[in-house]
């Protein structure tokens, strides 16, 4: 399944409506006087809307532009075979646009459509650069442009340039790889650590209400209870965060697996304790 693009400015306004809303959550509750554990759920709540919306645009941008990668090496094989049969480049990006690449293949109408205006090839792959705006792409849209300005046979480049991009498709996969028992290691202790406070109140305080804890502070089973869901909701917000910084390289990736785990914290105070 093909995810539809998300703009930059799509995705500045679900983030400014996901906070505004988040926002709007904490203010009532502090309007209508909530306190304590109530508070906290509702603060909670706000925290879990500002993140989703974000988390859901992040991610189907990012499932875009990794389709876009992954089909570039195919791309460039079938531009390859166009020009050994006499097609210039121009031609030849007319007749991949005509395939199936996946998002790829409307990036391509666009870029031939654009030419078909009259502008010319090297500010028409510069404007797709700009729209897709990945790492793979913006380093080979100049190579493409370099070569093309050199004359000769294209095709030399772009077969060479096909086993770079999917020599670098490999090593992301094989990065991916190695990170994801380190991002099972994060989801592991999380719920390690919820067990241990369902445990630690089934067993140990129920029976001990009033009595010290943490040291001299008198602490009661509500106070000690909102104690650790403050515990548990910050090791769930960045732990979400470092997973995804580890996994995709940016903290906004983070937010989807913050948001599992916030909500997994919430169901857990809310029907195991």
């Amino acid at each position: 399944m093909n995810l539809p693009r998300i703009s930059e400015r799509t995705k500045k306004l679900v983030w400014f409506g996901s906070i505004m809303a988040g926002t709007a959550i904490i203010a009532i509750a502090f309007a209508l006087g909530y306190q304590g554990k109530t508070l906290d759920e509702l603060i909670l709540l706000a925290v879990m809307v500002a993140a989703f919306p974000p988390s859901i645009a992040n991610y189907m941008d990012y499932r875009w532009k990794k389709s876009i990668d992954e089909r570039l090496p195919i791309l460039f094989r079938t531009i390859v075979q166009a020009q050994k049969t006499g097609m210039t480049l121009p031609q030849a990006i007319e007749e991949a646009s005509k395939r199936d690449y996946g998002p790829l293949t409307k990036e391509l109408k666009k870029i031939n459509a654009q030419m078909s205006w009259g502008m010319p090839l090297e500010e028409a792959l510069q404007l797709f650069a700009k729209r897709v705006n990945t790492p793979l792409v913006q380093r080979t849209v100049p190579l493409i442009i370099e070569a093309s300005r050199s004359g000769g046979k294209v095709e030399k480049v772009f077969d060479p340039l096909g086993k770079f991009v999917n020599s670098i498709l490999i090593m992301e996969k094989e990065r991916k790889a190695q990170t994801r028992p380190y991002i099972a290691i994060i989801y592991v202790a999380f719920y390690v650590f919820l067990f241990t406070i369902v445990l630690l109140f089934k067993t140990f305080f129920v029976n001990i209400e009033g009595s010290p804890i943490l040291g001299s502070a008198i602490m009661s089973a509500e106070e000690t209870e909102r104690l650790f869901f403050h515990m548990a909701a910050f090791q769930a917000f960045f732990g979400g965060l470092i997973a995804g910084k580890m996994s995709e390289g940016s903290l906004n990736a983070g937010l989807k697996h913050s948001f599992v785990m916030l909500a997994s914290m919430y169901l857990v105070f809310m029907f195991a304790l």
